[in-house]
């Protein structure tokens, strides 16, 4: 219960930064961004429909999508931020927040980039074009922000029509913005430190990192091709924020160990991926 209770909320602030997005930064400089959000902005200049109408009626189709291509469970998740999204464009003031486009177009991207992320993240949607992705991430291994830009293009491309160039291209730059941001949040900000040591203090660097970084360890035998010395290698994976506990940790029993750092964006498995020690 508590779980579902997270979800629904994260949903929910989810969806208020992205009315936010629409309704303070980039509607009122008629950036339509891809999105049914999109849609609804060209909608109203054509033809004066309410934007919380249009995303509506949109979202109705797309929940008969979500349910045929992606299941119950993103389906019930859709309907949350579908109903909630509409009711979040209704009444979140319509006003313009920064004058200046420009920055009205980067700060309206980022908001926009973050909610999404916090949407894909819990298995969620808003409906529109934000569900294409997760079809395509589903049936062909398209990350979602890639999968975005797609859909997005589509409403790019009646941007266009509608409006201006300046404008059409400032509605390119935040489709662009807003997959970028998501692919960082997605990747960059889950990044794992990969080490490599060789030591002849193995044992008891092995020993501390399982003990005191809760951490596991692979031992590789390996021959240096200078002294042809047999040692062993150690790898191991762990947070950024871990990282410097081991540096101290190989200091402190070999302040001549020799050490390779990588840095991983994905890393599956016990103790990343699923539970029983996870971080």
């Amino acid at each position: 219960m508590v779980k579902h209770i997270k979800k629904v909320l994260y949903i929910i602030a989810a969806v208020i930064g992205i009315s936010v997005a629409v309704n303070m930064f980039l509607g009122p400089h008629s950036i339509a961004a891809g999105g049914i959000t999109g849609l609804a902005i060209i909608f109203e200049s054509l033809f004066g429909f309410s934007r919380s109408v249009t995303i509506f009626i949109g979202n109705g189709i797309i929940l008969l999508a979500a349910l045929v291509f992606l299941g119950k469970e993103i389906f019930l998740n859709t309907v949350i931020g579908a109903i909630l999204l509409p009711v979040g464009i209704r009444y979140i003031p319509q006003i313009t927040l920064v004058s200046d486009t420009m920055l009205s177009m980067l700060v309206g991207s980022a908001l926009m980039a973050i909610s999404a992320s916090i949407l894909y993240s819990n298995h969620a949607s808003t409906g529109g074009t934000t569900l294409p992705p997760l079809i395509l991430k589903k049936y062909f291994g398209i990350n979602p922000s890639i999968g975005l830009l797609i859909s997005d293009g589509i409403v790019i491309v009646l941007c266009l029509i509608v409006f201006d160039i300046d404008t059409f291209f400032y509605a390119i730059l935040t489709v662009v913005l807003v997959a970028i941001i998501m692919g960082y949040i997605e990747s960059g900000l889950n990044k794992r430190k990969m080490v490599y040591i060789i030591s002849d203090h193995s044992e008891a660097i092995t020993t501390e990192i399982q003990t005191k970084l809760d951490r596991g360890v692979t031992l590789v035998p390996i021959i240096g091709a200078y002294e042809r010395k047999k040692r062993e290698m150690i790898i191991a994976t762990m947070d950024s924020r871990n990282y410097r506990d081991l540096l101290d940790i190989v200091k402190r029993h070999d302040d001549k160990a020799f050490m390779i750092t990588d840095s991983v964006s994905q890393v599956h498995g016990q103790g990343f991926t699923y539970n029983s020690g996870s971080v």
